[in-house]
């Protein structure tokens, strides 16, 4: 662990994103938006892409996405977008390594303080959940961005998560893996850790830092340890 939290506040519970925190799939996501992309006329590579849209709900870089093409992506878009990206998880989603552990010991340790909220459409996070054995762990307390009014970097499905769990902002840890994400846990006043295993898909270390990240870690064993921790 690369920064230490501070012990004097309890934690009462733990509000995990999905993507690239739980569900290894931003990688899969990332190409089939590439190629779609590329399609349009806007050719990125692996790393550009991911620093373009992770994190973010498509609709909110239809600007971008209209500069850089000339082309206004719309509702029927995202649809075939989805379908491919759907069917790319279907076939190769894998878990992160760990993240079933974490899942587990903040469910047992917090059995009424423990929720999910992703910016990404219910569909999927659901149909991830299902596929990981992870859809029990986290009961009524699944919130998707895109059923509010704004979606990360906004806080609005964080503030819903504390508020349906009955928790305080400063006795709420979110653990997230993009530079959105962390923004939006900080926006809604939560402690933020940053999860930055180093790899090719996932943020670096400092750039979650730098968004307000409180604590990094590398490894979901970390995650672990921080929450006993921390309870």
């Amino acid at each position: 662990m690369t920064a230490t939290a501070d012990v004097a506040t309890r934690v009462d519970a733990v509000i995990f994103d999905c993507d690239g925190v739980i569900a290894d799939s931003e990688g899969l996501t990332n190409e089939v938006l590439r190629g779609m992309l590329a399609d349009l006329g806007w050719q990125l590579t692996r790393d550009e892409c991911l620093a373009e849209f992770a994190g973010h709900a498509l609709i909110d870089r239809a600007d971008v996405i209209e500069q850089h093409t000339g082309v206004r992506i719309d509702q029927d878009w995202i649809v075939r977008f989805r379908a491919g990206r759907d069917e790319a998880l279907r076939a190769h989603l894998q878990p992160i390594a760990g993240a079933a552990e974490a899942v587990r010991t903040a469910a047992a340790r917090f059995p009424l303080g423990i929720a999910l909220a992703s910016g990404a459409d219910r569909a999927k996070i659901e149909m991830q959940l299902s596929m990981l054995g992870l859809a029990d762990a986290f009961g009524p307390h699944v919130f998707s961005g895109l059923e509010h009014a704004r979606t990360k970097p906004a806080p609005d499905v964080y503030l819903a998560a504390m508020a349906a769990l009955g928790v305080s902002p400063e006795r709420a840890v979110v653990v997230e893996d993009t530079v959105a994400g962390v923004t939006a846990g900080v926006a809604a006043g939560a402690r933020v850790w940053g999860y930055a295993p180093g790899d090719a898909t996932h943020t670096p270390a400092e750039r979650l830092r730098d968004a307000g990240a409180e604590v990094i870690i590398t490894d979901m064993a970390e995650l672990v340890a921080s929450i006993l921790a921390n309870a």
